[in-house]
């Protein structure tokens, strides 16, 4: 069973695809959002949760206090169950609250077009998704990051560390047995030398 584990919403039981995806446990669900508190990297973020699946770790982030929540998804029923999980949510935390959308289209095509001003974004995709398509997700990524932004990337111990593209720097790696999480922030862009005038 997948619930949103604190917040406004917490306790609620989320809907999960009945195949073709791989729910981020609780014990790693709340590894995630205890680190991310204590940064204070969720109140008032606008969040980007990438192949979302049942949608749990960007809503959990609305619950949390995350002021925009978009979840990307291309299958149709794994966004057919984000869409029921977001109303749920929506209603438990009360409209206003939290902005939540789903994005029914591949994660790559989804940034080609979206907007700057990401604060928090979880990539949780397949475990089987090929490095060199994780790394192009990441370098769309990262010109749409805030400063001090952070990533979260969720894949399976046996993968290798993510190709981080200019702009997204490295700052640890936790493993959860099968899991590893990956954790980056926004890398220090050098200064712009000033105009003469």
């Amino acid at each position: 069973m997948t619930r949103i584990i604190a917040g406004t919403a917490g306790s609620l039981t989320l809907a999960v695809p009945r195949s073709g995806t791989r729910p981020t446990s609780d014990r790693v669900r709340e590894a995630i959002f205890s680190a991310l508190e204590s940064r204070d990297a969720i109140d008032g973020a606008v969040v980007l949760d990438l192949y979302a699946g049942s949608g749990a770790l960007g809503l959990e982030s609305a619950s949390r206090g995350a002021v925009e929540v978009v979840l990307v998804e291309r299958a149709k029923p794994a966004a057919e169950v984000c869409r029921r999980n977001a109303d749920a949510v929506t209603r438990a935390i009360g409209r206003g609250a939290a902005r939540i959308r789903v994005v029914p289209r591949a994660v790559a095509a989804y940034l080609e077009t979206a907007p700057a001003g990401v604060d928090l974004a979880f990539i949780d995709p397949p475990y089987d998704l090929d490095e060199g398509a994780l790394g192009r997700d990441l370098e769309l990524l990262a010109p749409l990051l805030n400063a001090d932004a952070v990533v979260v990337v969720e894949r399976s111990s046996r993968s290798p560390e993510p190709t981080w593209p200019s702009g997204i720097e490295p700052e640890r790696r936790r493993d959860y047995g099968e899991t590893t999480l990956w954790w980056a922030t926004t890398e220090d862009q050098p200064a712009r030398p000033s105009q003469p005038e």
